[in-house]
């Protein structure tokens, strides 16, 4: 089954019932049938719940119980229920007024709070009576409208971490520095390139600019801001800009150059071109060319590439996407990413994506970063994204950028290095497909 609930708006019902919590779908009246003996069967005798409904004028409203519900037929006390609706991603909450009848057990309704507010009473039919038991504006709450289009009921669980990580992983000073060496002493398959050119590209704000940053502090030896990065509605990154990082203030660069770009949007005619993009894979565009959402560069701007080099072409292509907003991803942006897969596809450029901000994401993770890996919610998280661009689980990485801290942190830099070494994995996929092409053709 499928949760209607975004994940946004899942979060703000487990923040309010405390850290550590997780909702499983119990129930769904589309699939069980909007009849009190269907809800019954599947949500009785459960625990605490979220019980939620869905009217035609787009509200989402419902109630939360810390009880068991049953077919009993009496009131039941519970001081911690209350009734709540969103508007927009932020929850309103209403308390019950009189604890001691906070809940009725009707056999043959859904969800019953009080003599208040009740969901499938005689079908698809909400009852609406504040007041009583609960107090709440019904125009606020539903709108008015109580003809319900879907309900669910949700088990409300403790989220446990699970007992192994799903993916392998050490957080250790080693660790650290053997990845360090890997990236420093990595060399392209291809002769004719000493640096891996990587493209980050994906939504305004999703922490493109600040992975480069990451980087650039790991290896620095210190937090530090190159690239421009910020949480702006639009994206702050307004040219095409190339970056270099040294290992160490004197060091030698790293053989990798990261290409930052605007940011996705999903409103025609705002943000990242998608011809502009065509030309970064294909290697046309040159470095700190000016974006224009109007006009897309072309063989005539100053600086352009006619007849680039393979080092001067991209040959990984990185996602990047804020984990706490995946789930309300507009359809439009999907779609801007899956053309741009398309693209990058046709040219048999490598690629994986890059979830950001996992702490903000998830409780346990917030508390304990190397609990990555044993979050069921990370784990959801990254499978969301998997599916929305289309590719394997194996190809999406968690991640946490630098942003607040001012000193460096042991499981932040595994992360970061941990992505920049199965960057440069792809990036020798790139290579040697390259290599079997042209082998191929001199055969032919």
């Amino acid at each position: 089954m499928n949760s209607n609930l975004t994940r946004v708006q899942q979060r703000a019902l487990c923040q309010e019932l405390g850290e550590g919590v997780k909702l499983k779908l119990l129930f769904k009246a589309s699939i069980h049938g909007f009849t009190g003996a269907a809800f019954h069967q599947r949500c009785d005798g459960r625990g605490p719940s979220i019980s939620v409904g869905y009217n035609s004028s787009g509200y989402v409203f419902g109630g939360y119980t810390n009880v068991s519900f049953t077919q009993a037929g009496n009131y039941v006390s519970d001081p911690m229920a209350f009734l709540f609706t969103f508007k927009g991603d932020a929850l309103l909450k209403y308390p019950t007024t009189n604890s001691t009848y906070a809940l009725q057990m009707v056999s043959k309704t859904g969800p019953y709070f009080g003599e208040d507010f009740a969901l499938m009473n005689r079908g698809t039919n909400v009852h609406s009576n504040p007041g009583n038991y609960y107090t709440f504006p019904a125009r606020e709450m539903h709108g008015n409208d109580l003809q319900l289009i879907e309900c669910e009921v949700y088990q409300v669980e403790e989220n446990m971490e699970l007992e192994k990580p799903w993916r392998p992983m050490v957080w250790l000073s080693d660790r650290r520095l053997e990845l360090m060496d890997t990236v420093s002493s990595y060399k392209p398959l291809c002769s004719s390139v000493s640096k891996v050119r990587v493209l980050l590209m994906g939504p305004v704000g999703a922490g493109k600019s600040s992975f480069f940053n990451s980087i650039n502090s790991v290896f620095k030896g210190h937090v530090t801001i190159q690239a421009m990065a910020g949480s702006s509605a639009t994206s702050v990154t307004t040219q095409f800009r190339t970056y270099s990082v040294k290992a160490g203030r004197e060091g030698k660069p790293l053989p990798i150059i990261l290409c930052d770009t605007m940011g996705l949007e999903d409103s025609t005619g705002a943000g990242l071109d998608i011809d502009d993009i065509t030309s970064i894979l294909k290697g046309h565009m040159p470095n700190c060319y000016q974006f224009n959402a109007s006009a897309p560069l072309h063989s005539e701007t100053h600086g352009y590439r006619s007849s680039p080099e393979l080092k001067d072409k991209i040959h990984c292509l990185v996602f990047v996407l804020d984990g706490c907003k995946i789930s309300i991803m507009p359809d439009k942006l999907e779609a801007k990413l899956a053309a741009v897969r398309r693209k990058a596809n046709l040219l048999g450029i490598p690629q994986l994506a890059l979830v950001t901000k996992v702490d903000e994401a998830c409780p346990i993770v917030k508390e304990d970063l190397t609990s990555v890996y044993k979050s069921p919610y990370i784990k959801d998280l990254l499978q969301e994204a998997s599916a929305r661009l289309g590719l394997p689980l194996s190809c999406v990485l968690p991640l946490k950028n630098y942003s607040e801290e001012l000193e460096l942190e042991l499981p932040v830099d595994i992360l970061v290095l941990s992505a920049l070494q199965q960057i440069l994995r792809f990036a020798d996929t790139y290579f040697e497909e390259l290599d079997d092409r042209l082998s191929n053709s001199e055969v032919k």
